[in-house]
């Protein structure tokens, strides 16, 4: 059983959502973006998701954008990324990569999965891959192990929704708005919705994203998603003191872990 696979059964042993963070990596550079990332885990954050910072983004808000833009300035590459993966997967939390397709197949659809594979990665959400182009990508993730993981929208038809949910393996990614990611004050009631239309066809945890930026709404959230996935209250964090970012860091996190704990 995969480290991810464990923390849900964990997670509903203990009838809590999983908490999820995220963050590009090489923001604010390279080796910050680590101890971001480890301040975040020892904070309460249960899985990591490690963005590959990417120049045309269709899923991204403007926070996400500017910190992928800055660890771009700062020089990240897929090889530095494969080190932040490498490194973060030994703390033993669940290590996963988002990234766009076509950084993906420029490294090489095969050398990227084996590569990261290697480096401790266990799955790899993929937000503009579609279903119909997956097979190959369905193939290699077998194979090695891994857990593709598909993104899913409130507006996302039925009969869709059951062919994505079929070949999602670790969780599915429920979007929580047909928007970009990013805090927002509240979260759309059409996250719930979208998440009971999953419990009907499948039993493959279900972990809902964009607009969760505090505590108060990691615990509504939590109330129905089995994970929370979280990633601009972070890069806010940092950007609010790139000095001496992982004390704020800590405090986001423990405070959105107290969320999932209340539920």
């Amino acid at each position: 059983m995969s480290h991810l696979a464990d923390l849900f059964v964990r997670t509903r042993a203990e009838n809590r959502a999983a908490l999820i963070g995220y963050l590009p990596a090489g923001f604010p550079n390279q080796e910050m973006s680590i101890k971001v990332i480890k301040a975040m885990i020892e904070g309460g954050v249960d899985a990591v998701e490690i963005g590959f910072p990417y120049s045309d983004p269709v899923m991204d808000g403007p926070i996400i954008q500017e910190a992928a833009e800055t660890a771009r300035a700062a020089g990240i590459t897929m090889k530095k990324t494969l080190e932040v993966v490498r490194e973060v997967a030994t703390t033993g939390a669940p290590t996963l990569m988002m990234t766009y397709w076509n950084p993906i197949d420029r490294y090489g659809v095969e050398r990227y999965a084996e590569d990261f594979h290697a480096a401790g990665m266990e799955g790899v959400i993929t937000p503009d891959l579609t279903i119909e182009e997956a097979d190959e990508w369905l193939g290699l993730t077998d194979r090695l192990g891994m857990h593709p993981i598909f993104v899913v929208a409130p507006s996302t038809a039925d009969e869709r929704l059951k062919l994505v949910a079929d070949r999602c393996s670790g969780f599915i990614y429920a979007a929580s708005t047909m928007g970009v990611t990013g805090a927002r004050t509240t979260v759309s009631s059409a996250a719930s919705t979208l998440v009971e239309r999953l419990r009907k066809i499948t039993d493959t945890p279900v972990c809902v994203g964009l607009g969760v930026s505090n505590g108060e709404q990691a615990a509504e959230v939590a109330k129905y998603a089995d994970g929370v996935i979280v990633g601009s209250a972070f890069v806010k964090a940092v950007l609010a003191n790139p000095e001496d970012p992982l004390p704020g860091v800590r405090a986001v996190a423990e405070d959105l872990a107290r969320g999932v704990r209340n539920r």
